[in-house]
């Protein structure tokens, strides 16, 4: 398993064999509130502000950053960077919640720079060789995978760390707690740093200014139970760690953390009933399926309070023809009556 033999700033990590009660960490840890320290830097996704987010944490030791972006909005991220006075060579850590695209593809241009780069140790086969990840994403992107995604670089296996669940990393006097949290995909990790809890994609999609969580429901690995015990790991953890705020990736910071768990656990019950009403009858029709899904996330966001021009940037950030795929594979492989 790699571990990287020599990361940067030698977080004291979990390896295989040594007993529950490894050290946590080095440091004084601080656990105060850090929001006045994080930086929520916008990628602009296709030229689109308030759809991909990577969030800065500079600190004593250096600056770590949480998520990428795609290798498309690297020229942004060096730029939003540069608007805090760093350079992508000044990031020493990079926490990944998975290796999809718009969250882990630009990990290869900051591993040129030096950083060292935590994922899920599921997840560390896929940044040290991309192309099966890259193969899976053409057969659903096609044409548009350079346009929409751009560049992916393996990063180098000394500068990758495998982190399984409730690993810390260090970042200066604070740490970053590692919580596995399966459901949107196998091997998602959530982070708690001080009082934030960084979601990914398993807190679900909001826009700011917006009450609505919407699912993200790209295939192939979706699975609703998952997801459904992952809210309550990530609202113990809330309780644990006096969590105040929710960090999504898609997109912006939220204070109201248990009434954003409890809506988005609403949308993974409706998308549980829906599945179980439409796959029998349309699961074998991709164009009719496609409607269906658009048509019911939309409808769903709007008896939630989401106007049409809200819509259109949820459908920016989290395209519902995804859900229709994601959907299909879910039932397919985990709820469809057996014909056996």
């Amino acid at each position: 398993m790699i571990r990287g033999s020599t990361p940067r700033r030698s977080p004291r990590l979990r390896t295989e064999g040594s007993p529950e009660t490894f050290p946590r960490s080095t440091v004084n840890v601080t656990r105060t509130a850090m929001l006045d320290h994080l930086k929520t830097l916008d990628l602009h996704f296709q030229d689109r502000p308030q759809t991909i987010a990577a969030y800065l944490l500079p600190h004593d030791d250096g600056a770590a950053l949480v998520e990428t972006g795609p290798g498309s909005t690297f020229p942004r991220l060096q730029a939003q960077l540069a608007d805090h006075g760093l350079t992508p060579a000044d990031i020493s850590e990079v926490l990944l919640t998975h290796v999809h695209l718009d969250h882990a593809g630009a990990a290869g241009h900051l591993a040129r720079h030096g950083a060292t780069l935590y994922v899920h140790r599921d997840g560390v086969s896929h940044l040290a060789d991309p192309k099966k990840l890259l193969a899976s994403a053409e057969r659903i992107y096609g044409d548009d995978m350079d346009r929409l995604w751009g560049d992916m670089h393996p990063v180098p296996e000394e500068q990758l760390v495998a982190l399984h669940d409730e690993d810390t990393v260090p970042l200066g006097t604070r740490e970053a707690t590692a919580l596995d949290t399966p459901g949107h995909a196998a091997h998602h990790m959530s982070y708690v740093i001080g009082d934030v809890c960084f979601t990914g994609d398993v807190g679900g999609v909001r826009l700011p200014g917006e009450a609505y969580v919407e699912l993200p429901l790209a295939p192939p690995e979706i699975r609703l139970n998952l997801w459904r015990e992952s809210l309550t790991r990530l609202r113990a953890a809330s309780e644990q760690h006096n969590v105040t705020h929710l960090a999504p990736t898609h997109f912006g910071i939220y204070d109201d953390v248990s009434a954003h768990l409890d809506r988005l656990a609403g949308v993974i019950d409706a998308a549980d009933e829906w599945t179980a009403e439409t796959m029998p009858n349309l699961a074998e029709n991709n164009e009719a399926l496609r409607d269906a899904a658009t048509a019911w996330m939309q409808d769903l966001a709007s008896a939630n309070g989401v106007d049409e021009a809200t819509w259109e940037r949820y459908e920016l950030a989290n395209p519902s023809w995804m859900a229709a795929l994601g959907l299909k594979r879910y039932w397919n492989k985990h709820k469809a009556p057996s014909t056996s």
